[in-house]
């Protein structure tokens, strides 16, 4: 099985080739399914159960380019569920949530797993995975922005309040809001996500219930499970009907969540919440709001008047519970946001230990919930973007067109790592994955097409965030293999130093070294250097290498293996899954009593080699990107930190290294 580097300074990758195929703990399996569900509710569906706020507004807006007619609502409101019933339930409920990583879900742990299993083809697993994180980030940034200004401007719809909440103003409480959504990251989420279950349900049972109640408008709403009427919609309003195809989609944006918090909750919880609560109330509101503009449609047209699109989610309330549900949706849309700022954390995560970015500083806010992280960089990086698309779109309507791009561009890509997941992991024949697959492929390649008609209203907005993260990933990944390469050709082997040393024994001093490198059976630099420039080898030796398995977690039964070369060295191999962070003392039997490798940590030093870059024309990337890369080595973390290190206990050395 394959191994994938973590990323330590630019010369101590920590990583080696392979690594066994180990068992995997994980966290949360002594909840009650009922306590889970409840999480899961909470957490997962937050996205996709704000999408009434603005998904059907949008969807009948784009139909109604000449004017309404009631088969254009019936079309718009057929496709809107059949898109809840095809991707949601079919292929994310029922199908993609059994392609987890030894419980977890989401791009970047399908792509391990693709890699592990697909051989030669890894590679192209990796670029999925990368390509797909990096379309997750301006989801990232999108979602809290439409989600809460669309909230807000539900203020408007309250008698009376239109022109006290002016654009200006909803802005002015959007941003307010958001910012105190970023502040509070570094507090931790633990106490008050305890109260985004029972809101969660709440919200889903008031949507729920607004569309029972306004379906009475018109009880005939209920042909539109008929799928006739959204493909005759499509066939009757060709380009038209392809830019109400990409509006609809976003009422199944947050799809991606089902499988990404699978490690969190597993996936009965999720599937049961799904089936018994949130799609029954999905469905329901988008009859409601169907209903009461089909209702509405016909009252102009007997009255003689101008039919017009409006917010129907918030309309279909009473006046006077207008203001309740304006805080309710606004709770909804804080836990939507939250849900996707934590997916960006875990996600981050992941690349760090996947090698695909470099180490940030990264803070546990909870001693109970080992993913309850957060990373102060991507924090303020989401916010940035957040406040922008706010300033720019000035409405939800002129962001919505953005949204979409993200969401069915990393769909288009789990579907096709789900292909080598399959076929090499599932051990399918080609013909029954491509019989299963493509009609998957199929559905969102037409959504991404729809879509992609939209580029020029705002749609390139999640398109200029991917490409900017995808080449930062790119840079980072070619700059390590440069000076990889460099460490392989200046490195001896670890077995031919032993017997020299044997041979003709350097000045000894008393103590423990351990010098980190990504290849065990190679001289890690730092420790060539030290007997260069300081001619002493300490009592004791330990050559440590750090490697990240394809999978989330490793058995801590497992996590060390050891190999004595001779009396003064020993080569010891961590492993960690790439949602785990290394603790290497601990691990190597340093933290406190317990010492299983009988180190005393005051005795204990710690080498790590860190070389000076310097860019060449001639050689590797262009001047400009050996400085970008440069820029972020130079920015990564202390790897004390990422490697849970003291810091008075470390030393670097290197040497110049030409990128």
């Amino acid at each position: 099985m394959s191994s994938t580097p973590v990323d330590l300074p630019a010369t101590a990758s920590g990583v080696g080739e392979n690594t066994a195929d180990l068992p995997a703990t994980h966290p949360g399996h002594g909840h009650s399914m009922a306590w889970l569900a409840v999480g899961a509710i909470g957490v997962v569906f937050g996205d996709i159960g704000t999408s009434p706020l603005y998904a059907f507004r949008e969807a009948l807006g784009q139909a109604a380019a000449g004017g309404f007619e009631a088969d254009e609502i019936l079309g718009v409101l057929s496709l809107a569920l059949w898109a809840l019933i095809l991707v949601v339930t079919i292929k994310y409920v029922l199908f993609l949530m059994r392609a987890d990583n030894r419980g977890e879900g989401g791009v970047l742990a399908l792509a391990a797993l693709a890699r592990r299993s697909a051989g030669f083809r890894s590679r192209t697993a990796l670029i999925l995975g990368a390509a797909g994180a990096a379309l997750f980030y301006g989801d990232a940034i999108i979602t809290p922005s439409l989600s809460v200004l669309s909230a807000m401007e539900g203020l408007r719809t309250i008698p009376g309040a239109a022109t006290t909440f002016d654009e200006g103003t909803v802005r002015a409480l959007t941003i307010a809001i958001l910012v105190g959504l970023f502040f509070v990251q570094k507090r931790g989420t633990a106490h008050v996500a305890r109260l985004f279950g029972p809101l969660c349900i709440l919200w889903f049972v008031t949507i729920g219930g607004l569309g029972l109640w306004h379906i009475a408008d018109e009880i005939s709403i209920m042909r539109v499970f008929w799928p006739g009427y959204g493909v005759s919609y499509l066939v009757t309003h060709g380009t038209a009907g392809l830019f109400t195809l990409g509006a609809v989609f976003l009422t199944v944006t947050g799809a991606e969540a089902l499988t990404a918090d699978m490690g969190h909750f597993g996936r009965a919880p999720i599937r049961w919440g799904w089936f018994t609560l949130v799609f029954p109330a999905l469905a329901l509101n988008y009859l409601g709001q169907g209903a009461f503009a089909l209702a509405s449609l016909e009252a102009a047209q007997a009255g003689g008047r101008a039919f017009v699109n409006q917010d129907w989610f918030f309309l279909m309330a009473p006046p006077a519970l207008r203001a309740p549900l304006v805080l309710l949706a606004g709770a909804a849309t804080v836990i939507a946001s939250q849900a996707v700022i934590t997916g960006a954390f875990s996600l981050t995560q992941q690349a760090v230990q996947l090698g695909l970015l470099p180490r940030l500083r990264l803070r546990q806010t909870s001693a109970a919930f080992a993913g309850q992280i957060y990373l102060p960089a991507i924090n303020w990086l989401l916010l940035a973007g957040v406040l922008l698309l706010v300033l720019q779109f000035r409405t939800s309507s002129d962001m919505a067109a953005a949204y979409g791009i993200a969401v069915t561009g990393t769909m288009v890509i789990t579907t096709c790592l789900a292909y080598l997941v399959v076929r090499y992991s599932w051990h399918w024949s080609r013909l029954r994955a491509l019989a299963t697959i493509l009609p998957f492929l199929a559905l969102d390649l037409i959504f991404f097409g729809a879509n992609i008609l939209r580029v020029v209203e705002g749609g390139w907005v999640p398109l200029v965030i991917a490409a900017l993260i995808g080449f930062l990933i790119y840079t980072w990944v070619r700059g390590r293999s440069i000076v990889r390469a460099f460490e392989t050709r200046q490195s001896i082997p670890l077995a031919d130093l032993v017997a020299a040393l044997a041979k003709r024994p350097p000045e000894r001093v008393p103590g423990t070294a351990v010098f980190l490198t990504g290849n065990p059976e190679a001289t890690p630099g730092a420790l060539l250097h030290n007997l260069k420039h300081n001619k002493v080898l300490h009592e004791r030796n330990l050559v440590v290498s750090i490697r990240t398995a394809d999978r989330p977690f490793v058995d801590p039964a497992e996590r060390s293996q050891t190999k004595r070369l001779d009396d003064d060295f020993e080569v010891v191999v961590l492993r960690y899954g790439f949602m785990e962070a290394p603790d290497v003392p601990a691990d190597l039997g340093l933290a406190g009593k317990g010492d299983r490798k009988g180190l005393d940590p005051m005795r204990t030093s710690y080498f790590i080699g860190r070389n000076t870059l310097k860019p060449e024309a001639k050689e590797g990337m262009p001047p400009w990107q050996d400085r970008l890369f440069m820029f972020l080595q130079r920015n990564a973390s202390d790897p004390t930190e990422f490697l849970h290190i003291p810091p008075g206990k470390i030393l670097e050395l290197g040497e110049q290294v030409t990128v």
